[in-house]
């Protein structure tokens, strides 16, 4: 079965622009007929001025109008791709772990950590080409958000809306989230494997770097990407809001900062690395060029192919409507008055007067 699709979609939004056409072309329509009603009743005028037609106004409005959507539709790239396909594809299986803890929202990394976070798990994701990709969130508890998948632009559509409201138990579980990443893997076994971990590193919840061990055990390398800075910040009651700051039992404003330490033991325990966002461009090249050098698999993935693009229909639908609206012209010509499609017959019959009879 085909699958269709508008290449471009966010230019339908111009089709709102229709209804309002619509309205402005009533509009001048009734404006131009009460012009004429000013000067004498519509059917004494109909001969007085031969070549007025209001119908062949409405007609050119209304084509122009019909133009116009499907110009909006071209422009959006109608397209229709060919049924589902098996493809090889040579790659390894990646899990990316994202704290989505309250910490995150702190702002000593800007926009914030969870938006540097975000913005680098998306360069991330320009940079991979034929491996496959899940994501998991975590804070107390951990969560698949997009089990493993090759859907590239499934994945970064996922990661923007990915916030710290999403977990309702606080923390950050590390060690749940490396587990969990470990059993989001798919079944094939003769593939490397890889977790990529992003946090500030406050684990409060358990052992992450025995987690960490048991993956490496399993062939499957843990990376770390810390977000934040040892000086800290302040964590945000509402995300943005520099104003109102989580506070302790004490009332004291609560400064997070980075555990790099912990986010280092939990790498070397995974056979991977650390990478500091202080120098996240560099840290995520290096960790891509990391990435690089596993062994890459053979394996098969499920994708639509072969879209084509299917605009020149709407296009010469289009160019029939305006070539037609130029044909038809805003006054009756004399020389075709005879071929009037656009006046019943005898529709001003009543004009004309017999004349009598009587002497």
């Amino acid at each position: 079965m085909d699958s269709f699709r508008f290449a471009h979609p966010y230019f339908l939004y111009l089709l709102l622009l229709v209804p309002l056409f619509a309205v402005l072309m009533f509009y001048f329509s009734r404006r131009r007929k009460k012009a004429f009603e000013e000067f004498g009743q519509m059917r004494l005028l109909v001969h007085l001025m031969p070549a007025m037609s209001e119908k062949r106004f409405n007609i050119k409005s209304w084509l122009l109008i019909i133009a116009f959507a499907l110009q909006v539709v071209v422009l959006a790239g109608p397209q229709f791709g060919a049924k589902l396909e098996t493809t090889k594809r040579k790659g390894i299986e990646l899990m990316i772990a994202i704290d989505v803890s309250n910490s995150m929202n702190a702002q000593d990394i800007a926009p914030s950590r969870l938006d540097m976070a975000k913005m680098a798990v998306s360069r991330l994701v320009d940079k991979l080409s034929d491996d496959r990709l899940g994501i998991v969130v975590f804070a107390g508890q951990a969560y698949v958000q997009l089990p493993i998948t090759t859907d590239f632009p499934s994945a970064k559509m996922f990661m923007q809306s990915i916030n710290t409201d999403m977990v309702p138990t606080q923390g950050t579980a590390i060690g749940a989230a490396i587990n969990l990443c470990v059993n989001s893997f798919s079944s094939q076994q003769d593939i490397n494997r890889a977790i990529i971990v992003i946090t500030d590193g406050e684990n409060h919840e358990d052992d992450a770097v025995q987690a960490a061990s048991k993956a490496a055990q399993m062939g499957i390398k843990v990376y770390t990407v810390g977000m934040g800075t040892t000086k800290g910040a302040p964590v945000p009651v509402v995300p943005g809001d520099m104003r109102n700051f989580i506070k302790d039992k004490d009332g004291q404003v609560v400064i997070t900062r980075i555990d790099e330490q912990s986010l280092m033991q939990v790498a070397a325990a995974g056979n991977g690395a650390y990478v500091s966002a202080n120098n996240i461009r560099a840290g995520i090249n290096a960790l891509i060029d990391e990435l690089n050098s596993i062994e890459k698999t053979e394996f098969e993935a499920k994708v639509y192919t072969a879209y084509n693009e299917r605009f020149q229909y709407f296009e010469a639908v289009v160019l029939f409507l305006l070539l037609l609206d130029l044909l038809i012209l805003g006054r009756k010509n004399p020389k075709l008055s005879g071929f009037d499609i656009f006046t019943r017959k005898n529709e001003h019959k009543d004009l004309f007067i017999e004349p009598s009879s009587k002497a």
